[in-house]
């Protein structure tokens, strides 16, 4: 059990105001069906955010909640990886710090890192590389907040694939030698043929904000549909199970899946993705009642599982992730 790194302890933030699948039906000015928003999009309500919820707040909430289940003070830690979404109360402002100082973390240093709703996976892999390296480093924040949901224009059919996105926030303490939890092996796949594919296309530096395009700003778009489109469609599947393979690999395990960490995607795509990997409903949790929230996802779903005692000691987990740009990320957990 030497030089090994464990979650210690999880938080979650939901905001209480929800929208109904009924609700996303009328935004689309009747182009999706309440039916067909709960049935293909898979949402029968999503969180979304209230004016205090924002997303770097959300954030320090969570991890108020993840340092109360570990029975840890915010002195042990010694680094904050933020996960926030660049989308947050005040852009360029550093949102590892505002935690630092919100929950009052004086011996952590902390940075912001963004994989989009890969960002929870890929952290995870880069605070167990840096606890393992670093002799004088044994805690690790990770937390954020998220609430894209604000970017999303529902008359827009090229985007119906984000009419999921919701609000929240989440954290997961890392320990070093905790002896439990294990977080093992890791696996990412990137293809930038698709690094502008979905985006915000006002309000860089390529395309400043104006008199003229103020309504368009900082609103999501697909930027390059067809090419996304038949990308994932060629790639997608194979990235997935090719992140997970590895991981295990790096595990030193046989691949054996007892609960996956998935983030919320189509109804249909993850019913056919749990049954391509030999699993049942009752080893996911579909996330119909929360919405996409980014890269939270894999939080919330751990949490709720073992809220809901889906997890046993010795079972393997699989926490998976995709982000727009294009990331494909996986990590093997031994629970208990």
């Amino acid at each position: 059990m030497k030089n090994n790194v464990g979650i210690a302890g999880l938080g979650v933030y939901l905001p209480s105001k929800t929208m109904s699948a009924k609700e996303i039906s009328l935004a689309t000015k009747g182009v999706w069906s309440e039916e067909a928003v709960i049935e293909k999009l898979g949402v029968i309500e999503k969180r979304i955010p209230d004016a205090t919820d924002g997303a770097q707040q959300m954030g320090v909430w969570a991890s108020t909640e993840a340092l109360k289940d570990a029975n840890m003070s915010a002195e042990e830690i010694d680094c904050v990886l933020c996960i926030t979404e660049e989308w947050k109360e005040y852009p360029l402002t550093t949102s590892a710090n505002y935690i630092i100082k919100e929950i009052g973390a004086t011996n952590a240093w902390g940075i912001d890192i963004q994989n989009r709703c890969c960002t929870c996976v890929t952290a995870v892999k880069i605070a167990k590389d840096m606890l393992l390296s670093d002799n004088n480093m044994n805690t690790i924040l990770i937390a954020g907040g998220y609430r894209n949901c604000d970017l999303v224009d529902y008359e827009n059919k090229e985007l119906s694939m984000m009419f999921d996105l919701g609000a929240g926030g989440g954290a997961m303490l890392l320990k070093k030698n905790l002896g439990k939890n294990l977080v093992l092996g890791s696996h990412i796949i990137s293809d930038g043929s698709l690094a502008r594919s979905v985006g915000v296309e006002v309000g860089g530096t390529a395309n400043l904000v104006n008199s003229n395009n103020l309504a368009e700003h900082f609103v999501l778009s697909v930027m390059e549909p067809e090419i996304m489109k038949d990308r994932l469609k060629e790639v997608s599947a194979d990235n997935w199970n090719k992140c997970i393979d590895k991981a295990f690999e790096e595990s030193n395990l046989q691949k054996k899946i007892d609960y996956l960490s998935i983030l919320h995607f189509k109804r249909s795509a993850h019913n056919a993705f749990l049954k391509s990997n030999g699993l049942n409903e009752d080893q996911s949790i579909y996330l119909e009642n929360y919405g996409h929230i980014g890269q939270i996802d894999q939080i919330l779903s751990l949490y709720l599982a073992r809220e809901q005692d889906k997890l046993k000691a010795g079972d393997n987990i699989v926490m998976l992730a995709a982000g727009i740009g294009y990331t494909w990320a996986a990590n093997v957990i031994k629970w208990g």
